[in-house]
């Protein structure tokens, strides 16, 4: 599988996707017109190793609904990633079996290396 989630209204997205220059064999899906699966989400989990790894805290949403002062579960980290698009840490990249989560130099960095 090789699979991009991202948020096309993203600047930082935007500017990765064409740092990647990625084939035409990926399929992009934009989360926020084409909404996460709880299927989507579990295999994203399963290659993530937890769905905390997938959850962004920086989100606006998680300082204004007070998540910050919260012990989130991993039930709710889940819970909240479906609840909203903009709890999923952008972008994932997913290439065979392998999973790039978030846009740290490093993570871009690997992704490039895996696509050699």
């Amino acid at each position: 599988m090789k699979k991009v989630y991202y948020l096309k209204t993203c600047d930082t997205c935007r500017r990765i996707l064409k740092e990647l220059n990625l084939p035409s064999e990926f399929k992009l899906q934009d989360i926020k017109s084409d909404a996460i699966t709880v299927n989507q989400l579990e295999d994203m989990n399963e290659r993530a190793g937890s769905y905390e790894a997938l959850f962004s805290k920086r989100s606006q949403l998680y300082k204004k609904m007070g998540l910050k002062d919260q012990n989130l579960t991993e039930k709710d980290f889940k819970h909240y990633i479906l609840e909203h698009y903009t709890f999923l840490k952008r972008p994932v990249i997913i290439i065979d079996d392998t999973i790039f989560i978030g846009n740290s130099k490093k993570t871009i960095e690997e992704v490039k290396a895996a696509l050699i």
